[in-house]
């Protein structure tokens, strides 16, 4: 169902636009699915790939979000390096925030928010979703696009795009899997009042675009 949506949103905004914009989440949920897309016919020339967060590590570590989108999918696909937008983990964190925030300006131009077309997000089990964790400062970003920031829970520098940057496109796509998952996504669908300190994924609210939810039977288990 995700490999669809993927193709579905691609087709749509590369006949509307003449392109396509898409950042992808990290760590192995999506795995399958970019795999799914390697044989799909889609105008690789036209798509732009970018990514809602990464960890602080080198382009060919085991735990680079960009490596994992490259040995599923981008390395098997004609897909021009240009179009190709990763984030630099391997560099000063706020260097390479300030640098992505630079590659997006030149895709998307002198606007207040970019827009993308799709951006795909994960669910962690502490509710966070792209690198936007429980009690950080991140979760409050205003003003920038990207940031690097120390997740003290982790013991670990991040990069990630921010609050407005996802709630500002066209459409936005969590897909959750596992059972690991299930009480996590309670907390983010049922708890009222929101609490997005406590349950980061809950910033999500598109402000002119869509919002869906790809769940497995085993992550809705909790869900009524």
């Amino acid at each position: 169902a995700s490999a669809e949506r993927f193709v579905s949103h691609a087709r749509s905004a590369i006949a509307a636009n003449g392109r396509f914009t898409v950042a992808l989440s990290g760590v192995s949920t999506p795995k399958a699915m970019l795999a799914r897309l390697v044989d799909q016919p889609i105008e690789w020339a036209r798509v732009h790939v970018f990514w809602g967060d990464e960890r602080c590590v080198p382009p060919d570590h085991a735990d680079s979000n960009y490596r994992l989108a490259c040995d599923a999918l981008l390395n098997h696909v004609p897909i021009p390096p240009a179009n190709v937008h990763r984030l630099l983990g391997e560099i000063d964190p706020a260097l390479a925030a300030r640098q992505y925030e630079v590659d997006l300006r030149a895709v998307f131009g002198s606007v207040d928010w970019p827009r993308f077309d799709l951006i795909w997000l994960g669910l962690g089990t502490d509710a966070h979703t792209a690198s936007l964790f429980p009690g950080t400062g991140a979760i409050h970003e205003q003003q920038r696009w990207v940031i690097g920031h120390f997740v003290e829970k982790l013991q670990a520098y991040r990069l990630t795009l921010t609050p407005p940057v996802i709630n500002h496109a066209e459409h936005v796509i969590f897909l959750v899997a596992g059972a690991d998952k299930a009480a996590a996504l309670q907390s983010v669908l049922s708890r009222a009042p929101i609490d997005p300190a406590q349950f980061p994924a809950q910033l999500v609210h598109p402000v002119a675009g869509s919002l869906t939810w790809l769940i497995d039977q085993a992550a809705a288990a909790r869900l009524v």
